[in-house]
């Protein structure tokens, strides 16, 4: 840990010199960043879970603390103001502590009247990032979420310190050991719901405190890209298992899918084949590189597979070209990764903000940046076997193609993902899932 608060310590200094430099180029004299108000429920007496901006987790590790403000000028520490209500309803966020309270001027106040008091004037010359809040929505004059202050801020955040790589790596490493316990669970027969809550116990977490709702599917269930249901009786023939699910440290998060199959079978195989192809993916990783050109290629490798497979019989390069491997691949490759499970800026050309959409042929790419060292992505190829892209395939021209009676036989197992989270460094790809997999 006293590593970490060495790398901390050195991520802050950077991050506040690089903010600042912006906040120079446009006239900016303090940043506000407010962490997040609570969302209640509807005519209820309950808030939703809540998670700190992830604005405010830039700066600073408090991933569960509402009502509070980071006010930074353009010298000097940080000031942080935090909440800390007397309250016997719930349990009030404990004292500062940890890697990070040395780095700030800590004011505590347990009234949101006396954070607004604490707050710089409004002026033209602050600028507030993220949600208005109770506190902040009487600024008139200053301004919120300007663009190109936010944007590049949003830019830079694609290039990962040491501090947040180590963050990155604990959280792969949490995760792999959940899913290690999620694997036991599945060979042991149990039902989603039980291989849910035995992740969820192995991760030390609560539920909300996920980067994300658990991905848990059997059966035909990986068919869904985003299956949402978690269900608690047991499938009557066990087949498959796909598992998306990461864990969250110092509020960085991991997102890693595996698939497995319950017998040793042809979908076995596949796995396999996937699994192999999916490493060779990252492999092929130059910096560089545009993560659109590795998304195609990945496109060419699932379409090798199809045809190996017997599942579709066209040459790899028609499949690309006509749009079949969509039917079966229609997912992006993968996306940044780090405060939030899909980073923001994803598709940026620049630290303007200017877009660089993907092409009509891949419309769910969330990355099209290019891949330079200390950026983190996600590589997630698929394939699946969806009812509803298969009867439009159907409709097509290439349908006298594909060996149906083959596809049928595969249905009920779904589908197959492989996830890993990586970094971009100057010389080949640290993989942080294979690193924490191996460690176990």
């Amino acid at each position: 840990m006293s590593n970490l608060a060495a790398l901390y310590g050195e991520h802050l200094a950077d991050l506040l010199a690089r903010h600042r430099q912006i906040m120079q180029r446009h006239d900016i004299e303090y940043l506000v960043v407010p962490s997040g108000t609570p969302i209640r429920v509807y005519q209820d007496d309950m808030d939703y879970p809540f998670k700190s901006s992830f604005l405010f987790r830039t700066y600073v590790p408090l991933t569960e603390l509402p009502h509070s403000y980071l006010v930074i000028g353009l010298t000097g520490k940080p000031q942080l103001i935090y909440f800390q209500p007397e309250d016997y309803w719930h349990t009030p966020p404990s004292d500062p502590e940890g890697i990070w309270p040395q780095h700030f001027d800590i004011e505590v106040v347990s009234q949101l009247t006396q954070a607004l008091a604490l707050l710089p004037k409004d002026a033209e010359t602050v600028a507030i990032l993220g949600e208005q809040t109770e506190a902040t929505e009487n600024y008139l004059r200053a301004k919120l979420n300007p663009l190109e202050v936010i944007n590049a801020i949003y830019w830079q955040r694609a290039y990962k310190s040491d501090y947040e790589i180590a963050c990155l790596l604990k959280a792969n490493q949490l995760a792999a050991h959940s899913h290690k316990v999620a694997e036991e669970s599945f060979r042991a027969g149990k039902s989603e719901q039980q291989i849910h809550l035995a992740y969820v116990e192995a991760s030390g977490m609560m539920e909300h405190q996920m980067p994300y709702g658990n991905i848990v599917a059997l059966n035909e269930h990986a068919a869904i890209l985003h299956y949402q249901e978690c269900q608690s009786k047991v499938p009557a023939t066990m087949r498959s298992f796909l598992i998306d699910a990461g864990v969250s440290f110092n509020g960085y998060h991991s997102d890693i899918t595996r698939t497995y199959s319950f017998e040793q079978n042809e979908f076995a195989e596949l796995i396999a084949a996937m699994d192999e192809m999916q490493l060779n993916c990252i492999a092929s990783i130059e910096t560089g590189q545009q993560y659109l050109d590795l998304h195609i290629a990945a496109h060419q490798q699932i379409a090798h597979l199809l045809k190996q497979f017997n599942f579709v019989d066209m040459s790899p390069e028609s499949m690309v070209e006509s749009g079949v491997t969509a039917t079966f691949f229609p997912h992006g490759l993968g996306h940044l990764i780090g405060l939030q499970v899909h980073d923001v800026g994803g598709q940026f050309a620049d630290q303007t903000g200017a877009i660089n959409s993907p092409p009509s042929a891949h419309p769910f790419l969330r990355s099209t940046r290019n891949m330079e060292p200390r950026m983190a992505f996600t590589i997630e190829p698929g394939l699946y076997f969806i009812d509803m892209l298969l009867k439009q395939l159907k409709a097509t021209e290439h349908a006298k193609s594909v060996n149906w009676e083959r596809v049928e036989s595969f249905k009920p197992f779904g589908g197959i993902r492989i996830e890993d989270d990586i970094v971009v460094q100057e010389n080949g790809v640290l993989n942080l899932t294979r690193e924490a997999f191996a460690a176990l």
